[in-house]
């Protein structure tokens, strides 16, 4: 035991709390995803759906890509803590996605507090409508990906297919 200390403070130190805000360390991706692996979605309104890796994004999160043309997953945003990374693997170098970041998917600021009458008014008049950039950009990494998938036999009606596991389905034996 050491010499214990001849000051004590009078009041707790404060300390500030941790903020969510503060930019944290981007998570590690895993090593079997990178650029152009097939990957299957987990959970969300595409879940079952294949999908092709772009890029990792400085959030840690997977840029990735149906194509829309193929099975009308658009250019997203998804954890990987929600995918399953597949050995299949599409050469995307020839894909320019360089200018989609974490903020391109950032959301418009609503205007203010609103009261509850507002907020149903508002619920009813606009549907979400997807911005002309969003549009334009959809078309142009689908153009360039779809080059890709068609290189590879058999890969478009893979990205079409939809995963599943039923009942009856076990598990291959590992063998070590």
């Amino acid at each position: 035991m050491g010499k214990s200390p001849r000051f004590y403070p009078a009041d707790d130190v404060k300390r500030p709390l941790p903020s969510r805000k503060s930019k944290k360390n981007a998570a590690k991706v895993r090593s079997s995803i990178s650029a152009g692996t097939v990957l299957i979605l987990l959970a969300g309104r595409f879940r079952g759906k294949r999908v092709v890796c772009l890029k990792a994004l400085e959030s840690g999160l997977l840029l990735v890509s149906g194509p829309y043309k193929i099975n009308g997953v658009p250019l997203r945003r998804v954890h990987q803590a929600y995918v399953i990374a597949t050995t299949t693997t599409v050469d995307v170098s020839a894909i320019d996605v360089s200018a989609i970041d974490d903020a391109y998917f950032a959301r418009a600021a609503s205007s203010g507090e609103e009261g509850e009458d507002e907020f149903f008014a508002n619920d009813a008049a606009k549907p979400a409508v997807v911005s002309e950039t969003r549009k334009a950009d959809q078309k142009k990494v689908d153009a360039a990906l779809l080059k890709a998938v068609e290189a590879v036999p058999m890969l478009k009606q893979y990205l079409n297919a939809k995963f599943s596991l039923s009942k009856g389905d076990k598990p291959h034996k590992m063998v070590f």
